[in-house]
């Protein structure tokens, strides 16, 4: 009789203890798949931006230390001499504006046109509205080398070539862009926009007064996306300019690098330079980018 509970007691205990170890090991598991995680993210990261980490580093390196073999990672006499230099040898300031032209404006053109497009697909219903949707998005298929013999073709037709004109019309709108506006607008509730017409409000002051705050994910998404693109544009300026009135960096980085190939510390400036913009952009947009990209994946 005594037997019975001492055995039902070890089996309790038994059944405790490997409840225990089921709920630790999975644990443990979780734990050591988030290390792994965690330490190829790290690694990933680390690796990505390495050389742009070395780039800014050399760029305040002179001539001599970025001859040094071993190279140093960090400069031993830091000097902001490069950057001004740069300026001296070629006309840095000229090629900076010629890009700021060609790529604020196009930016500007672009988000306007591709949110009022989207304002269309996705609230407005008209006869043959997803047939012509699911062309503009065929466009996207088409790659742009295939397109640089027509382009060409028609800019010099009309004058533009070798102008601010023929750099910038090519980029005023985007098919990609036109798709994540409307992905972005269909998730602004229809009712909304029926109160506003009921109250009395025009078209262009519901987009302007309500749609317009509701995108601000979706605007700097767009501003960056585009900006990147037309700011490190290269092949288009490349066939389009022939003077050096016109060049933007894109092209003036290779001229200078070419010109001045033994003066590696120079090339960094100014190859940090080029870049800077688009940093500055991506730093006050960040917080809405993530967002933006999210949001308009959310609705088909």
């Amino acid at each position: 009789m005594s037997a019975h509970p001492n055995s039902s007691t070890l089996d309790s205990a038994l059944r405790r203890q490997n409840k225990q170890g089921a709920g630790q090991s999975p644990k443990w598991g979780r734990i050591a798949c988030r290390v792994v995680i965690y330490a190829i993210v790290i690694l990933g990261a680390v690796m990505m931006a390495l050389p742009f980490v070395w780039l800014i580093l050399s760029s305040f390196k002179t001539l001599e230390e970025t001859m040094f073999f071993p190279p140093t990672f960090f400069p031993k006499n830091p000097t902001f001499a490069n950057f001004r230099e740069v300026f001296e040898r070629i006309p840095f300031a000229r090629y900076y504006m010629n890009s700021i032209i060609t790529s604020v404006i196009p930016t500007i053109i672009t988000v306007t046109t591709c949110s009022m497009a989207g304002f269309g697909f996705a609230k407005y219903k008209f006869t043959g509205r997803n047939t012509l949707f699911w062309i503009i998005l065929a466009t996207m298929m088409v790659p742009f080398p295939a397109t640089i013999v027509p382009l060409y073709v028609m800019v010099a037709r009309a004058n533009l070539i070798n102008t601010y004109a023929g750099l910038i019309i090519i980029g005023l709108s985007s098919a990609s862009g036109i798709f994540m506006m409307r992905q972005f607008m269909m998730t602004i509730p229809d009712e909304l926009l029926d109160a506003a017409r009921i109250d009395g409000a025009g078209e262009f002051r519901i987009f302007n007064e309500i749609v317009i705050p509701l995108l601000k994910p979706a605007l700097a998404t767009q501003s960056l996306f585009t900006f990147t693109r037309h700011w490190g544009a290269y092949v288009w300026p490349l066939i389009c300019v022939n003077s050096d009135r016109l060049r933007t960096l894109p092209l003036a980085i290779p001229y200078f690098s070419g010109q001045y190939f033994n003066f590696q510390n120079l090339i960094n400036a100014a190859s940090l330079m080029a870049i800077a913009p688009v940093l500055i952009l991506f730093i006050f947009t960040q917080r809405y980018f993530v967002e933006g990209i999210t949001i308009t994946g959310m609705k088909g």
